[in-house]
C-alpha cells in the first residue's frame, strides 16, 4: 500500500509535459562512461541512464497515442521497456544505445498492447515481443518468466528513492509533515485537507498553500 501510495504522489508531481520535463540526452561518452561505470556496479549508474533517455521514452509513445492506452500508461510501459534496455544493453561493442533501447521501448509497448486486446489469447506464443542483448527476437515463450514484475519494482525503486530523497532536502518540517499525511506516507492513510487542517491547528486554505508549494519543490527537483 505504501508503494502504491508512493507511486501516486510521484505521478502528482510529474503530471507535467512530458516532452520538456525530462532531462536531455546525454553524449555517447557520457553513455559509455555511464554504462563502464554500472558494469562496475554503480547503481547510480543505472538511474542516470534510464533518466537521461525518458525523452526516447516519450518520443516512441506519440505513435501510439491512436490506442486506447493513456499517455501516462504509454509512458510506464515505455520506461520499463527502457529499464530492461539498460540492463541487458552490450556496450562494448560500440553500438549506439538509443538504436538498442528503441527497439526494446516499442516491443514493450506492443507487448503491452496485445496482452490487453480481448483477443489476446489468439496472440501466438512464438511471436516476436521482445529483444535479447545481441538485438535477437524473443517470443512471449522465451519471456514468460515473471521478469516485468522485476523490472517495474526497479522502476518503482528509483521513484521511491528519489522521493525521499528529495523530501528530506527539498522540504522544511511542516511542509514534510502535511506532504505525508495527505498522501498517507505514514500509516497508508491519506487525510484530506480538512482533517490535516484540524490535526495541525491551521486553516484549510494554508494547507492547500503549503501542500501546493511543497509539489511545486518536488517537481523542480524531479525536473533538475
Amino acid at each position: 500500500m505504501i508503494t502504491a501510495l508512493l507511486q501516486h504522489i510521484v505521478f502528482c508531481i510529474l503530471h507535467v509535459d512530458y516532452s520538456t520535463s525530462f532531462p536531455s540526452a546525454i553524449s555517447k561518452e557520457e553513455e559509455f562512461q555511464a554504462f563502464e561505470r554500472l558494469s562496475n556496479g554503480d547503481k547510480n549508474a543505472q538511474n542516470y541512464l534510464v533518466e537521461h533517455n525518458l525523452r526516447l521514452v516519450a518520443h516512441i509513445v506519440k505513435k501510439f497515442y491512436d490506442t486506447n492506452q493513456s499517455q501516462d500508461e504509454l509512458i510506464s510501459t515505455g520506461t520499463v521497456g527502457l529499464i530492461k534496455a539498460v540492463s541487458t544493453f552490450d556496450y562494448t561493442k560500440g553500438n549506439r544505445f538509443s538504436s538498442y533501447a528503441s527497439r526494446c521501448i516499442e516491443n514493450e509497448i506492443l507487448m503491452a498492447l496485445r496482452n490487453n486486446k480481448k483477443t489476446a489469447n489468439d496472440v501466438s506464443i512464438y511471436e516476436p515481443v521482445d529483444t535479447d542483448k545481441d538485438g535477437n527476437s524473443l517470443t512471449l515463450l522465451d519471456i514468460m518468466v515473471d521478469d516485468t514484475e522485476t523490472d517495474m519494482k526497479a522502476e518503482n525503486n528509483i521513484q521511491i528513492s528519489q522521493l525521499r530523497d528529495f523530501m528530506e532536502k527539498c522540504l522544511d518540517e511542516r511542509e514534510s509533515e502535511i506532504i505525508k499525511l495527505r498522501y498517507g506516507l505514514g500509516n497508508g492513510v491519506e487525510v484530506p485537507q480538512r482533517e490535516v487542517a484540524k490535526q495541525l491547528g491551521i486553516s484549510r486554505s494554508y494547507v492547500s498553500r503549503i501542500e501546493k508549494k511543497a509539489l511545486k519543490k518536488l517537481r523542480n527537483a524531479y525536473e533538475t
